[in-house]
């Protein structure tokens, strides 16, 4: 750890809270948990004292006003358990990890399913590209942590579903937000929304525009969200749509460690050599429907959407025509047997997926004579996209049914079970059939049963203690099926999913001064976990294998308290994660801990309101991360501190708000991702230093309320 930017981080809390006396009240505090409610868990709204595994709810703009909505880095702060890894590579989404699933991921997010306002956004394949994920609308986050998710189908470490604000209790409000900070970021952000006798709209568009702070990363994405919805006394309905349009988002790699402290703005040669790079456009509508009275509840939901990806890597070019759909089920339905009050809830849920997938010869900065002449790979001289090396079409169902059972034992005492059973078809149709070609379709069906039984104990009314003992599984996806080592296309026979089992228990409660805490101990075993490597030569393709077993033994602790105008937040994670059974070829890794994860990581923040403006300070401290299984090189540990400054005085009642704010106030050099077990030393992707940046924010609203 940097222990001089500890002690700066430490100073300036403690600063803060000595100004504390001096400033105005505010309506705004720290998310209790009683009052929550919230929808994880496949079952009935429940608060998360009522929910016997590790939770989290936040309120992100209003606990830390400011937020730019750059990255889902500022949206999961202070979270025990998870961690987001800004790889600073707008090609690449941001890695997001719970309880170390995820870490591995190469692109997009893995081990966790996603979902916004219920919808998943996860692939039934497993994977969640959320590069089209607005974040400019999102009210709260709500976050399970551990193979406890299970009922949300094929991920191992947890669900974050983000549910959007409430609609302004007017009929029309519209705001213009603009921002401009280093590296050339500029973005500009429409919005308007209203409410009005059950009925309620929002809308969005954002344009964000920056030349990186790596060599060879610039950006250009027009994104936008809109949704309708309509709540009366027996149920809510909604229709929305998110969507994306980035024309170029370019991928600077990663570095080795040499190249990293000579300059950590460079870009890898051989990404710059190939114009790696993608451009995307995705766009989904979802509708959902939701029943309630005193025989229960009933849910519906469904979508539909697509995605066009051309995306030049430096060993191919890959181009994606996607489709996907999909639905669920539920019903929940209070029921009295001997006795005892239960809550049982069944569903069923559907996911398909359509990929039309085509490899290209990336032909950029091809060896060529003086005179450049065509070869076979590359037969159009200039022209980027060389011969089909991959044509195929790559079908994806999942079909998942669950069942949960929660039995009150008094006022003091739940008992729940649960289970679900998933189905998950991989279909691949080759299209790329010649002499020397074979027909490489295929069919593989993966199929698991996840059960989980947990206990929860109200020791108060506003405290409460649980236990679980859970399973999930977790499939390879279509890519990491489809690349196989041999060389050989189809479908990979010999990858299996990974499966966990997790012993957990936990507390969590609110006490005085808004204080709000929950802390939980696990300890999660995994057999065939799916591991990455990279082979020499290969171009910077991923391939993935099973380790034998691996275990996971952490402790999680987050805790949050308004003390009159001050808003304080803190999240603690401690990972022990190894390797107990893992050999390839002729080395031994076992006892060897799991690289892409820190042990140690701490965040804090603080917020302090005053008649004249708010002061919004975050801190966080990672520990270093091994970058291989064979723990022979490893990313030193580091401290960042964020402030910024959010305030309306100059123009007070105007609806003007002045942001200025500054990330990475101390200029720390570090290294923010790792790609784990690169070939060639290429692990490291660098941390963007300091930056500087402004944001003016214009509001208007009509004075009627609903």
């Amino acid at each position: 750890m940097n222990s001089g930017n500890s002690g700066i981080v430490a100073a300036a809390m403690i600063a803060i809270a000595m100004l504390a006396p001096s400033a105005r009240a505010q309506d705004t505090a720290v998310t209790r948990l009683e009052p929550v409610v919230v929808e994880v868990g496949r079952g009935a709204h429940r608060s998360p004292l009522e929910l016997p595994f590790a939770v989290t709810v936040q309120t992100p703009d209003s606990m830390r006003p400011g937020q730019r909505h750059l990255s889902l880095d500022e949206t999961l702060w202070l979270i025990p358990g998870l961690s987001v890894s800004n790889r600073n590579n707008p090609s690449q989404d941001p890695r997001i990890s719970i309880r170390g699933f995820g870490a591995r991921s190469a692109f997009g997010v893995r081990g966790i399913r996603v979902l916004r306002d219920g919808i998943p956004l996860t692939l039934p394949d497993g994977q969640t590209p959320v590069d089209y994920l607005d974040l400019e609308s999102v009210g709260r986050v709500e976050v399970m942590r551990g193979s406890a998710s299970s009922l949300y189908g094929n991920a191992g470490g947890g669900v974050v579903d983000i549910r959007t604000s409430e609609p302004p209790p007017v009929p029309v409000s519209g705001a213009l937000r603009m921002w401009n900070g280093g590296f050339g970021t500029r973005r500009l952000v429409a919005k308007a929304a209203g409410a009005t006798d059950g009925f309620g709209y929002q809308a969005n568009v954002a344009r964000t525009e920056s030349d990186g702070y790596r060599d060879h990363s610039r950006q250009r994405m027009t994104n936008g969200f809109s949704r309708i919805s309509y709540d009366d006394r027996g149920g809510s309905y909604a229709l929305e749509w998110l969507g994306v349009n980035t024309p170029v988002a370019q991928n600077p790699g990663a570095l080795t460690r040499a190249q990293f402290e000579a300059n950590a703005r460079l870009a890898d040669p051989l990404a710059v050599t190939k114009r790696a790079r993608k451009a995307v456009k995705q766009s989904q509508f979802g509708l959902t429907a939701r029943r309630s009275g005193a025989r229960g509840e009933i849910e519906a939901s469904g979508y539909v959407g697509t995605r066009a990806l051309d995306n030049p890597l430096t060993f191919a070019i890959v181009d994606v025509d996607r489709s996907m759909s999909g639905g669920n089920l539920r019903a929940t339905v209070p029921v009295t047997l001997f006795g005892a009050e239960q809550r049982l809830t069944a569903g069923t849920e559907l996911q398909l997926q359509n990929d039309l997938r085509r490899n290209f010869t990336n032909c950029n900065n091809a060896p060529q004579p003086v005179v450049p002449v065509p070869t076979l790979t590359c037969p159009n001289v200039g022209v980027e996209r060389g011969t089909v090396t991959l044509n195929q079409r790559e079908l994806v169902s999942s079909v998942g049914s669950y069942m949960r059972d929660e039995l009150d034992f008094g006022k003091r005492y739940t008992f729940t079970a649960s289970a679900r059973a998933d189905a998950v078809r991989f279909r691949v149709k080759d299209k790329l059939i010649t002499a020397t070609n074979p027909d490489d379709s295929g069919e593989r069906l993966l199929h698991a049963v996840s059960p989980m039984v947990g206990i929860l104990a109200r020791l108060s009314e506003s405290h409460s203690a649980y236990a679980n003992i859970s399973s999930a599984f977790e499939t390879p996806t279509a890519t990491e099926l489809g690349n196989q080592p041999s060389g050989a296309a189809g479908i990979n026979r010999d990858l299996k999913p990974q499966r966990s089992t997790t012993y957990e228990v936990g507390v969590k409660g609110v006490g005085e001064s808004r204080l709000q805490y929950n802390a939980a101990l696990f300890a999660t075993g995994v057999h065939d976990e799916l591991i990455p490597f990279d082979i020499p030569a290969s171009g910077g393709r991923r391939y993935f294998r099973n380790a034998g077993r691996t275990s996971r033994r952490g402790v999680e602790l987050g805790v949050g308290a308004a003390i009159r105008q001050l808003e304080l937040g803190g999240a603690y994670t401690y990972a022990n994660y190894r390797f107990v059974d893992f050999t390839v070829d002729t080395s031994h890794y076992a006892g060897n801990r799991i690289p892409g994860i820190p042990r140690q990581t701490f965040q804090a923040s603080a917020a302090l309101h005053s008649s004249i403006a708010t002061l919004v300070t975050e801190g966080t401290l990672v520990d270093r991360m091994f970058v291989n299984d064979a723990n022979s090189e490893s990313s030193p540990g580091y401290a960042l501190f964020n402030a910024r400054i959010v305030s309306s005085a100059l123009w007070n009642g105007s609806g003007a708000e002045l942001t200025l704010g500054a990330q990475n106030l101390f200029n720390t050099r570090y290294i923010s991702s790792v790609s784990v077990n690169a070939a060639g030393g290429k692990f490291y992707e660098p941390g963007s230093q300091r930056s500087i940046y402004v944001g003016l924010s214009l509001l208007a609203a009509s004075r009627h309320s609903r």
